[in-house]
């Protein structure tokens, strides 16, 4: 039997060991029953409760794969803690003919999915209960419920008890003075995007030890998230003010804002570091920025329910100068992130979307446009073509037969009813096979599919819609297979700005290179101060494009 081991622990607190003595019983299992184990799967510090773990998920490709019969584990929750997860996760092996055997369980069935995963839900449920009773008492005590937060350090030191003491903190001077310097900065007027990028010029480290981001500044106001709404500051330690529950469908935590009555506020003043005054200016500014025009109709479009799938580039482009993203400047016009919001960088200049589409596009046409790529269309479209004409020729004699078949089960019934064997059960079964002769004969009544061959028209209608590459991302109808395929064809396209008039430069990077290598050049038309560079992968040469 072909088996994999499957081994698990939840929590960064537990030893590495932990999956070693998991396999080794497990191992030790295996050869007791003779069994061939293929492959040990593995996950560390990794919940139960979600099934986004990368081991599992190999562990249920290769299932899926048909590469192995038995899936062996110390128990079932090792495999998940979720009641619905188990479920569907043993309908899914049992689909692919994959037994479950734990050292706990035995062999697992449904009855074994019902009980321990309705256990191990309500194991997960009562240990959050005990987790968040502990954390409550701790926060009521005036001490931390988890985390830490810009400007302040861990405070560690041994109790009477000789044990550690957990949750105290204490103010760091130098971070508290940038809390203060950026509270300061937005009363007076300033932006959280210019207070980043002024941060960043005097070379100050953001919260992470990278560069400020505005962001990190802003945050939620509602949420009490960003370094202007954490009421810390203030000497308030505010707990609960926010839930976490797992989306069924993507198994990611998605936050939730809890009814203010459900919050836990504690006072801490011997964490101040913003004075009232400061704060009241702050949250005044933050309020007339909410009531503007502008605000006010972005909440209002509620734009997040109306955006558009990706563009050809999103998420491919990066600037050649700092090695950052691009982001979107606007609707129509695209910039380096690290120059726009974090003024790390120089290159500020944007650039519309639609002419970095276009180049990119440009050469996909001249490419496919050339005559050795015409005809490998032309021949693999010939060749699939009569593929599946061959597979309906062959389902043709299939039902051919199967014909033939039937009308011998029916004579037969006929020469019985002739001998006077009349019964309803024969009727019946005379009736159904009747039925099933009559959609065969229909289906054989068809003309057979003539082998294709090629025919001029079908490098023109290939010509035509290369040509209408750019009409296709427009259309909404088939807008999103025509992105799937092009952005597949793309891994990254880093942008270079060239000369004082605004030239471009354009790296492209992705299997697009193997398409453009033998291009000519003069590909592109109708850009001003635009060049294409395409680096090319194992194997080719780059192929430079100017104008």
């Amino acid at each position: 039997m072909r088996t994999a081991i499957y081994a698990r622990f939840s929590s960064a607190l537990q030893r590495d060991a932990s999956i070693e003595d998991q396999v080794r019983l497990c191992e030790s299992r295996a050869r007791a029953e003779d069994w061939s184990v293929v492959q040990v799967f593995s996950d560390m510090a990794l919940s139960g409760a979600s099934m986004q773990r990368p081991g599992l998920q190999s562990l249920l490709d290769l299932a899926a794969r048909g590469g192995l019969d038995v899936i062996l584990c110390e128990a079932l929750d090792r495999l998940s803690r979720d009641q619905a997860d188990v479920a569907t996760l043993y309908k899914q092996l049992e689909f692919h003919n994959v037994r479950i055997v734990t050292l706990s369980e035995g062999e697992v069935n449904e009855l074994h999915v019902g009980l321990k995963g309705t256990m191990n839900q309500m194991f997960l449920k009562d240990l959050a209960a005990k987790t968040r009773r502990g954390l409550r008492g701790r926060v009521e005590s005036g001490k931390s419920g988890g985390g830490n937060a810009y400007g302040y350090a861990v405070v560690r030191r041994l109790g009477v008890d000789g044990l550690p003491v957990t949750g105290e903190r204490e103010i760091i001077p130098e971070e508290a003075a940038i809390i203060r310097r950026v509270f300061e900065e937005f009363a007076d007027g300033y932006s959280p995007k210019a207070i980043a990028r002024r941060l960043n010029d005097d070379g100050i480290p953001g919260p992470r030890g990278g560069p400020w981001r505005d962001t990190a500044i802003r945050g939620h106001r509602i949420r009490g998230t960003g370094l202007l709404n954490n009421e810390l500051y203030l000497g308030r330690l505010v707990w609960n003010r926010l839930r976490y529950v797992k989306d069924p469908a993507t198994g990611k935590r998605v936050s939730r804002l809890n009814p203010e009555s459900e919050w836990v506020i504690q006072e801490v003043p011997e964490l101040r570091i913003i004075i009232d005054e400061l704060w009241t200016s702050v949250k005044a500014r933050q309020s007339k920025i909410d009531a503007t025009p502008a605000v006010q109709g972005i909440r209002k479009s509620k734009f997040w329910e109306k955006r558009r799938g990706p563009h050809l580039l999103t998420g491919k482009l990066a600037c050649a100068c700092c090695g950052g993203t691009f982001a979107a400047v606007g609707r129509d016009y695209l910039a380096c992130s690290n120059a726009r919001k974090l003024g790390t960088c120089h290159a500020r200049k944007s650039i519309k979307r639609a002419v970095l589409e276009e180049a990119v596009l440009d050469l996909l046409r001249d490419r496919l446009m050339q005559p050795d790529a015409v005809a490998e269309f032309v021949s693999a479209f010939t060749k699939t073509a009569n593929a599946e004409r061959a597979s309906e020729t062959a389902s043709r004699q299939q039902a051919a037969k199967a014909l033939k078949e039937l009308e011998r089960k029916l004579q037969g019934l006929y020469d019985a009813i002739a001998d006077g064997f009349r019964t309803p059960g024969l009727l019946q079964q005379l009736e159904e096979l009747e039925a099933r002769k009559a959609a065969l004969e229909s289906d054989l009544q068809a003309p057979a599919p003539a082998p294709l061959r090629f025919h001029p028209a079908l490098a023109e209608l290939y010509r035509k819609k290369v040509a209408e590459l750019s009409d296709a991302l427009r259309d909404e109808a088939i807008r999103t297979p025509a992105l799937e395929v092009l952005r597949g064809l793309i891994e990254r396209v880093v942008v270079r700005h060239e000369g004082a008039k605004g030239g471009l430069v354009l790296e492209l990077e992705g299997a697009i290179t193997a398409m453009i290598d033998q291009a000519q050049p003069g590909a592109l038309r109708g850009v001003d101060a635009c060049s294409v560079e395409v680096v090319a992968g194992v194997g080719f040469e780059p192929t430079t494009f100017r104008l």
